[in-house]
């Protein structure tokens, strides 16, 4: 039994969208700016997609866990910190070491990597309307947790060399515990985010025909 209700809730999401007005835009802005540099790979391409999923990480766990959702779930607290490790893992392995590249493609791996991108972009809003959800009500692209981790997902499908294993446990316990929303809440759209933790085994079997990450320094020789 959850400590709120389903009105509560989408309450919550107006409240929390209504102030932080214009995040909703830049989130869509940096998202766009992610998909162009896995199109389009450049040499700091994977630190700037790694640093795009490390602030939307730390955002949602500092904005939406811990002053907003707070309020109705004391769990939110440790939520949060759970989103800033997150957030901290992706930019200590991508912009740190530098040891995340992205792109393209191919096979279907690849084409489920785009489906997670595409759903958690565009559909999962779409689908949140279509169910009778209006904005501010619905959880937004980039700055709520449930499209964040299937955006994340996706992008760690489209990841051209082996995925740390660290950056699968949080996004997998979170696809637990924030799609478990989709029976108790009535969130249709987040029924695709409690079962896209079976990315994972994909990605781990698409890893071992990957060669490994160059290191930063023989990157820089």
């Amino acid at each position: 039994m959850l400590a709120f209700t389903g009105d509560q809730f989408l309450a919550l999401f107006a409240a929390y969208n209504e102030a932080v007005w214009p995040a909703q835009i830049l989130s869509y802005l940096l998202g766009v700016a992610t998909v162009v540099l896995v199109i389009r790979p450049s040499r700091a391409g994977g630190r700037i997609i790694g640093l795009a999923l490390a602030v939307m990480w730390v955002w949602t766990g500092v904005a939406y866990h811990w002053l907003f959702f707070s309020s109705i779930n004391k769990a939110a607290l440790p939520f949060g910190a759970l989103f800033i490790v997150q957030g901290g893992l992706l930019f200590f392995e991508a912009v740190w070491r530098g040891r995340m590249t992205f792109g393209m493609g191919r096979g279907p791996t690849a084409w489920l990597g785009w489906t997670f991108v595409i759903y958690a972009a565009a559909i999962y809003p779409l689908l949140g309307m279509w169910m009778g959800h209006r904005y501010p009500e619905i959880p937004m692209f980039g700055i709520s947790p449930c499209p964040v981790t299937i955006f994340t997902f996706g992008l760690l499908l489209l990841t051209t060399t082996p995925v740390s294993r660290w950056l699968f446990v949080i996004p997998v316990l979170w696809s637990l515990v924030g799609g478990s929303a989709a029976i108790l809440l009535g969130v249709t759209q987040d029924w695709f985010l409690l079962f896209s933790g079976a990315a994972v085994p994909l990605i781990l079997l698409r890893d071992r025909n990957l060669p490994p990450a160059p290191s930063a320094a023989r990157r820089s020789a």
